[in-house]
């Protein structure tokens, strides 16, 4: 994993960690501690997650965390424009927390990333204009091998690094088979399942399957809490990562960083950003026990909702070009040296 990690834990640092994370248990639940979200601008990231103290190991096939609705596991959410990452206790899903190591800025804690050439599968969720979905088709499309995503190739494993490449795979339409009002976490995954057992999309481990929702759907907590989040599940035996992040045209104040957008939209441009917040953070975290910092916040987090030197007039600002069209995209956090946000290495 070349130089990214610099150090091991000393002994005392892990006894002071699990004694932090035994303290927090104790006061809250014996199971129950406070989780990461990616959440909204001005929002606040917390979660809940079932924990089991008893074992520290994570099973993909008897995991249980607490969400919203009680049954999709632990996310990570994008914060709304202006909010904050709060600090969490957090019990890795991972090997232990004998295995954290320090990175630059941020640490890894023994989980996989996301090697070789990464399957994006769009579902366009709702209505859907041609014109929007050509905009956020042509963005995913040129995303991989770009200057901006090979920034995640500062992350690794113990296998390797991310490759920066990522290709565009398939896309479908479902126009509301969980209806388009108030939809929860648990429909989001039901869309996904009901995309790969129908055989729209192949059941893909290293794939991350997109629910981009049309102007017309709402979900709790999309606007008020998050604009987007990444998680994963075990589906048919794969361990399948999958998104949902929401259409901004439904709160432009807390989920576009701009109106409307160097391309016009709302929607669209306001969505990109989003969506490469949660596809750089399922690269780097896939199952949510590789890369964040100590406070929980994973590469993107680090820098949500900064975008660096723009080009452009108010309201239409842009800071890269992908196919010929110009867009806005947050900053990712560069894990070399002493850690920043940039746009490229």
């Amino acid at each position: 994993m070349k130089s990214r990690l610099n150090s091991k834990l000393t002994i005392t640092e892990v006894l002071a960690t699990v004694g932090a994370f035994l303290a927090v248990a104790y006061v809250t639940s014996p199971i129950l501690a406070q989780a990461k979200s990616d959440g909204k601008l001005g929002g606040k990231i917390s979660a809940e997650r079932n924990l089991s103290l008893a074992n520290s190991m994570y099973s993909a096939e008897n995991e249980t965390f607490v969400s919203e609705d009680g049954v999709v596991p632990f996310k990570s959410v994008m914060p709304i424009k202006g909010g904050k990452l709060s600090p969490m206790a957090r019990l890795k899903p991972g090997n232990g927390i004998m295995g954290v190591s320090t990175g630059h800025g941020i640490n890894y804690h023994n989980g996989p990333v996301m090697t070789g050439t990464i399957h994006a599968y769009v579902i366009w969720y709702g209505a859907w204009t041609a014109s929007d979905q050509s905009l956020v088709s042509n963005f995913i499309s040129n995303l991989g091998g770009s200057a901006y995503f090979n920034i995640n190739t500062t992350y690794g494993d113990n296998t390797g690094d991310v490759s920066g490449q990522l290709t565009l795979a398939g896309t479908t339409v479902d126009t509301g088979s969980q209806g388009t009002k108030s939809l929860t976490d648990t429909k989001i995954l039901n869309i996904v399942k009901s995309a790969l057992s129908t055989g729209k999309f192949p059941y893909d481990s290293n794939g991350i399957y997109l629910v981009l929702t049309g102007s017309n759907v709402t979900k709790s907590g999309f606007c008020t809490q998050y604009c987007g989040w990444h998680t994963r599940a075990s589906i048919n035996g794969f361990d399948i990562k999958y998104s949902f992040v929401g259409n901004p045209v439904k709160c432009p104040s807390s989920c576009a960083a701009q109106s409307p957008g160097p391309n016009g939209s709302v929607g669209a441009d306001g969505m990109v950003s989003i969506i490469a917040h949660e596809v750089e953070e399922a690269a780097t975290d896939p199952d949510l026990n590789a890369w964040y910092d100590a406070s929980g916040a994973e590469n993107a987090d680090k820098c949500a909702w900064t975008f660096g030197t723009t080009s452009g007039a108010s309201g239409g600002k842009y800071n890269v070009t992908f196919g010929g069209k110009n867009y806005l995209v947050q900053q990712n956090w560069v894990n070399a040296g002493t850690g920043f946000c940039a746009m490229h290495l």
